[in-house]
């Protein structure tokens, strides 16, 4: 075949390019279309991730089983396939109901992968077979240099969706935008069959090469499961304990995916200085991050990223250092999606079942290092390590370290303070920086930094038993004082509690004191409908909002996380002192909501909160008019829409207008901050216009929200938070 007549490189950079970017638009795309029918619990997102890792595994598996045929009848098995996976089109989820005693958690992995299986499958083998083709079709050229646009595409897919295709299209648009996308796919793909060489077969090519051992496909697989599992690792760490900010999930996806293109790059350069300065990295931030970040957490989320994205680069460098010969590379990849979700499975499912806290982070750092390439960082040190003897120079660090952290371990608060904290850092990175190069005593260094500047204070915790608890949705934080007690989820405060006499312990606290919109709700609730009023709250918290209950009242919390609620009633008194009748219904709210007969409720509190944000399917049209349907013709909604980062205001004053509301708010901030109370943000809403004037005749403060031209909230079909950051 002449060149004039082979697949041109920008063909295959196109094909591979447009697949990459379908692949990862559909990801978030399936989750935004299945939210208001599934809910937002978390075992129904790890589900739904479970499920892409498993369908990405097996595309990349069946790319590998192609290589049995030739290239061109590759080609042709390829086409039918997609072809086939047409019927899936326009791509969405199906209409399954589901069903009777079923587990959401067994049930919604088979809902997605019937819903977009062969669809995923079939673009997921795309930069493989691509790959693969461009060794045939351009003999000499290096095909692993398309992974990096293959992952480009990838990063360019995951950014466009929140920023450019939700804000600007909604649901249905979506799905079709995406189909037609895959279409051109198709056309694509046709366009390099037709150019693809006749009679090529990669059996016999393979035949040439030696197959790769166990033990170099075992390293293959570490080395694409740390980087995978400290993404996620990151994403939960940073969120958690650092800054609970939206959308700030999709920034340790995207260097992930970054770290891909860099490492594969046809310029060698970027990689090649990442790898050697990757352990200084991983030495000097490892420790600072388990430690906690409190003097400013912007700059804690930044070293937090720059971790991640010198190690991923690192190591996928080492990866591609370690790839075989073109006509093995589907085996290669296949080994690196094996060692992905691996990766994924640690951090996203078993870490929150095995773990109180985000061990997962400090564990996945340590195997980092124990991983990245090293090489000593100047001729004086390898000499200095060649002189004194591998053993005797690991004792001498050792027992350095040991000292630190006998001192850590044993001196009181007072001698081991700011000082002598700084001196133990400057120890410990010196003597690591020292250690570069000779691994062993490297990732013993590594090991006392991250117990030193936090592990040990966190296996306290852990000891502790009772301090800290984690489920799918975080990691839960039990602090007590002589004065208070408080429920943290990260940095998000989710409910305080005076002690010291009953009169204190039945206090309304933090953002539910009397002042608030929601405490004067509460307070007017037996006046407008009378001392058997029907109250219903989402988001169970500490159970604050208990002590607002009167004898004959009827009280129901809705609560998704069944580790709030044991909480709730065993570790705060709340509930068993001021409403024991109290009902608590687990599991989504706005599903449990739809349930509800219609006119079941007199007043319907929402104060659900997920990553210091209202989950989005709460707060749609839709969501609006079940409450409505939930609530009696007079009665009282109030939405909590405190927040450090949304201004949430247009969305419910939408929603409002859109389901004949009249709604009113309140910014509260109490005088009394030191004791117990905090500034929050409600807002009433009724289709009664009298029980919104009663509520506004409590106490001053309470405004009309005002109109937003041209903005029409958020629905099922079309919601986006960029409009809504503040500045």
């Amino acid at each position: 075949m002449t060149d004039t007549t082979r697949a041109p490189r920008v063909l295959f950079v196109a094909t591979i390019l447009a697949g990459s970017f379908l692949l990862f638009l559909v990801q978030p795309m399936v989750a935004r279309i299945a939210l208001p029918r599934l809910g937002g619990a978390p075992a129904v997102w790890n589900s739904a991730m479970l499920v892409y890792q498993a369908l990405l595994l097996a595309g990349y598996g069946y790319a590998h089983a192609l290589g049995r045929v030739s290239i061109r009848r590759q080609a042709i098995i390829h086409l039918a396939l997609l072809a086939v996976a047409m019927l899936w089109l326009p791509i969405g989820v199906l209409a399954w109901p589901l069903p009777e005693q079923t587990s959401p958690e067994l049930w919604v992995p088979w809902l997605f992968a019937a819903s977009i299986g062969p669809l995923f499958v079939a673009v997921s083998a795309q930069a493989p077979l691509m790959q693969r083709w461009f060794a045939a079709a351009r003999p000499g050229e290096d095909p692993y240099r398309l992974y990096a646009a293959s992952n480009l595409g990838s990063f360019a897919g995951l950014i466009a969706y929140p920023l450019l295709v939700e804000p600007l299209m909604p649901v249905d648009g979506q799905r079709w935008l995406w189909s037609a996308g895959y279409v051109a796919l198709i056309v694509l793909v046709a366009l390099i069959a037709t150019r693809l060489p006749r009679g090529h077969s990669e059996m016999a090519v393979a035949a040439d090469t030696a197959p790769p051992t166990a033990r170099r496909i075992a390293h293959w697989i570490a080395l694409a499961l740390v980087p995978s599992g400290l993404m996620l690792a990151t994403s939960t760490y940073i969120t958690t304990d650092i800054v609970a900010m939206p959308l700030l999930w999709v920034i340790p996806l995207g260097l992930y995916l970054l770290s891909f293109t860099v490492a594969f790059a046809d310029n060698r350069a970027p990689a090649d200085f990442i790898v050697r300065v990757a352990p200084v990295t991983i030495l000097l931030f490892g420790g600072i991050m388990i430690g906690g970040f409190q003097i400013a957490p912007l700059y804690g989320v930044g070293l937090a990223l720059m971790l991640l994205f010198m190690a991923s680069v690192a190591l996928h460098t080492a990866m591609y250092r370690l790839r075989p010969a073109p006509e093995r590379l589907t085996g290669f990849y296949l080994a690196m999606s094996i060692g992905g979700a691996l990766g994924g499975l640690f951090a996203g499912l078993l870490a929150p079942a095995l773990f109180d806290w985000t061990w997962e982070y400090p564990l996945l750092i340590l195997a980092a290092g124990a991983l990245v390439p090293q090489m000593f960082l100047a001729p004086v040190i390898r000499t200095l390590w060649s002189r004194a003897g591998g053993v005797p120079a690991l004792a001498a660090v050792a027992a350095t370290l040991a000292l630190l952290l006998a001192l850590r371990q044993w001196a009181s608060p007072e001698y081991f303070g700011e000082q002598r904290t700084g001196l133990a850092f400057g120890v410990i990175t010196i003597v690591g920086l020292a250690s570069i190069g000779a691994r062993h005593a490297y990732v013993t260094v590594l090991a006392v930094s991250l117990a030193l500047f936090g592990g040990i204070s966190a296996l306290r915790d852990t000891l502790a038993g009772d301090i800290r608890t984690r489920s799918y949705f975080g990691v839960y934080r039990i602090a007590e004082t002589p004065d208070e007690r408080t429920l943290a989820h990260g940095t998000t405060l989710h409910g305080t509690q005076l002690l010291g006499t009953p009169e204190r312990e039945q206090m309304p606290t933090t953002y539910y004191v009397p002042s608030s919109g929601v405490g004067r709700a509460m307070t007017l609730a037996p006046a407008l409908y009378g001392m058997d009023s029907r109250i219903g709250v989402v988001g169970l918290g500490t159970g604050t909002l208990a002590c607002y209950a009167w004898p004959g009242q009827d009280w129901q919390f809705f609560e998704i996380d069944p580790v709030v609620a044991k909480l709730a009633r065993e570790r705060f008194s709340f509930l068993r002192t001021c409403a024991p009748d109290a009902k608590i219904v687990l599991g989504d709210a706005r599903l449990s909501i739809a349930q509800a007969a219609p006119g079941a409720l007199d007043l319907l509190a929402l104060d659900a909160f997920s990553s210091d944000s209202v989950p989005i399917h709460l707060l749609t049209r839709e969501a609006f008019a079940d409450y409505a349907r939930a609530l009696q013709p007079k009665g009282l909604l109030l939405v909590h829409i405190s927040n450090r980062f949304l201004d949430l205001t247009p969305v419910v004053a939408a929603a409002a207008e859109a389901g004949g509301w009249r709604a009113i708010a309140l910014v509260d901030r109490p005088a009394a901050l030191t004791d117990g109370g905090s500034i929050s943000h409600w807002v009433a809403l009724s289709r009664d216009p009298q029980a919104i004037d009663r509520l506004k005749g409590l106490g001053k403060g309470w405004i009309g929200l005002p109109h937003y031209p041209g903005y029409a909230g958020w629905s099922d079909d079309y919601a986006s938070i960029i409009p809504l950051l503040h500045r």
